[in-house]
């Protein structure tokens, strides 16, 4: 089994490539803490690099920024090639196959932050905790009533056993 789950931060700011092909890929480096401290009290952190391809590449470049924390998951792959002076390198990397957003989105130059489905902006003049319409304008609060006793689905229904609540495991 081939599966690596990381969360990270990213070391700079992503750049979207293409093959000849027309392929889309981002190739980036996750800074992940180790989990324990050294003598100093510091907290030690490896380098990952990573690579993304296709859509998963095109959110990447399009919503991670140079220093946000996210999260991959992936497959470690190693490939070879040889360099110009004919010495054989290796390269061990992360395949990107998803990513989790662990982070709200940026705000933009203006301080608004896009919203979440990316649908249109809404009234950029009202801030988001005053575009709810369904509120009601007035700041009166009221008590609500109690609910009233519901039924259980349960309470009229005929079986066949005879087994009593203490028999029940839960």
């Amino acid at each position: 089994m081939n599966r690596v789950i990381l969360i990270g931060r990213i070391t700079k700011e992503p750049e979207l490539k293409r093959t000849g092909s027309d392929i889309p890929y981002v190739q980036f480096t996750l800074a992940v803490n180790r989990s324990y401290q050294n003598r100093n009290g510091e907290r030690q952190a490896d380098f990952i690099n990573c690579v993304a391809w296709r859509q998963t590449a095109e959110l990447i470049t399009k919503y991670i920024h140079k220093g946000a924390q996210f999260g991959l998951e992936g497959q470690i792959q190693t490939r070879q090639y040889d360099d110009p002076n004919g010495i054989t390198r290796y390269i061990t990397e992360v395949l990107c196959e998803s990513i989790h957003f662990l982070e709200p989105k940026r705000q933009d130059e203006y301080g608004f932050q896009p919203p979440m489905d990316d649908q249109p902006y809404m009234n950029r003049s009202q801030p988001s905790y005053q575009r709810n319409n369904n509120q009601p304008q007035n700041s009166t609060f009221r008590r609500e009533e109690k609910p009233t006793k519901q039924e259980s689905p349960f309470e009229n229904l005929n079986n066949q056993f005879d087994i009593s609540n203490d028999d029940l495991p839960f």
